[in-house]
């Protein structure tokens, strides 16, 4: 007798036995042991739903089982069900202890939830711009843990947005003054209120200057923060770099009567640097220096190695000193003293270059005036051949 099959099947077998139109002609269609393959996929399947409805069908006695004696329980705590009266005891014991357990069980569910739910909230908050969001630091230690976590990051976001804020408004404010400068002497020239002449065109070319100064100090500490400030490290003689530094100075001071003086040890100590990055710094703190520096000053720039195998190079001058309130702050953005013509980003980017150097930098105040701002380099190592 041949096998009866619906229609839908035979159907499906009709098109399984005839090859499709991709397959390369004279080829056997079906592969050899694609039936068999075919039959074990199928066989296979059942296999795996007969294992699901027993795996299903074992969870649902035991769950049944449970509430029916959590019901029995009941009953016979209550005396609905005719038992013993020494059974009742235990079975009111029993749930007491189930009820018990529920209300811990709660409890301790509310005591994990609040906490989570305190962290959804205040991450809420942060997503919405409002970086002062905190959570308390309660519950079990890991949750304890990740509010930590949280408070310092949202600290952190908070403080880089009033940062962000600051130097907006800082830049803005140092922007303001050339533009002023170019835009009223450029109109002073048109109007016809001042006559062109060169002496009318230095105040535009200085500002000029300035705006370019900005927009290079902003544009190297934007490149520290990233962390691409390209080093073209070499060898680099320090006594070399200060001594054509004050050379480039020593004009400028002759004209507000400040003496440069160099102290280089013997022999001169190399670093591995970036010799124009270096220079920067030079040039960073000897203008620095100038500034409060008054007629009859002097500025000592000076490098020696140390004891621990780094390099030091120091700039000195005998000026009024870095005001208490500014020192532990001199290095950051935009911080200087009111009488300071400068942008404020000088030591700044001073500190960024020497910190991408591997080294340090510190400012002090000196007990017989003035101040002292000491740089701190790694010494270049010496080849091994």
């Amino acid at each position: 007798m041949s096998e009866q099959l619906p229609r839908w099947d035979r159907r499906s077998r009709e098109r399984w036995r005839r090859a499709p139109p991709w397959w390369p002609q004279g080829q056997e269609w079906p592969p050899r042991g694609a039936d068999q393959w075919r039959e074990q996929w199928r066989r296979g399947g059942q296999r795996a739903v007969r294992w699901g409805c027993a795996i299903a069908l074992a969870i649902a006695v035991i769950i049944l089982s449970a509430l029916a004696g959590v019901v029995w329980l009941i009953l016979s705590a209550l005396g609905v069900i005719g038992s013993a009266p020494l059974a009742r005891i235990p079975s009111g014991i029993a749930v007491l202890l189930g009820v018990i357990a529920v209300i811990i069980a709660v409890q301790v569910l509310r005591r994990l939830g609040e906490p989570a739910t305190s962290l959804v909230a205040a991450a809420q908050r942060i997503e919405a711009g409002d970086y002062s969001a905190r959570v308390p630091v309660r519950g079990p230690r890991q949750l304890r843990s990740l509010a930590r976590a949280f408070n310092e990051m949202s600290s952190r976001l908070e403080a880089e947005e009033a940062r962000r804020q600051t130097v907006i408004a800082d830049v803005a404010h140092e922007l303001r003054t050339p533009l002023t400068v170019i835009r009223g002497q450029t109109e002073a020239i048109i109007d016809g209120i001042y006559t062109y002449s060169p002496e009318r065109l230095t105040p535009i070319l200085a500002a000029t200057d300035t705006l370019e100064a900005l927009i290079e100090d902003l544009r190297t500490l934007a490149q520290a923060e990233t962390g691409v400030l390209r080093l073209h490290r070499e060898p680099t003689d320090l006594g070399l770099l200060v001594n054509g530094t004050l050379d480039a100075f020593r004009g400028t001071a002759a004209e507000q009567g400040v003496t440069l003086t160099a102290s280089i040890a013997d022999p001169s100590p190399v670093v591995d640097g970036d010799p124009v990055r270096l220079g920067s710094v030079l040039r960073n703190l000897v203008t620095n220096a100038l500034r409060h520096t008054p007629r009859g000053g002097s500025i000592v720039a000076a490098v020696e190695g140390s004891a621990d195998g780094a390099v030091q190079l120091t700039v000195t001058d005998s000026g009024e000193g870095i005001a208490p309130e500014l020192l532990s702050r001199v290095f950051d953005r935009f911080v200087k003293d009111r009488s300071s013509p400068g942008s404020g980003l000088g030591l700044a980017i001073v500190r960024d270059i020497v910190e991408a150097h591997g080294g340090s930098v510190v400012a002090r105040n000196n007990p017989a005036g003035g101040a002292t701002l000491e740089v701190t380099l790694p010494a270049a190592v010496a080849d091994a051949g």
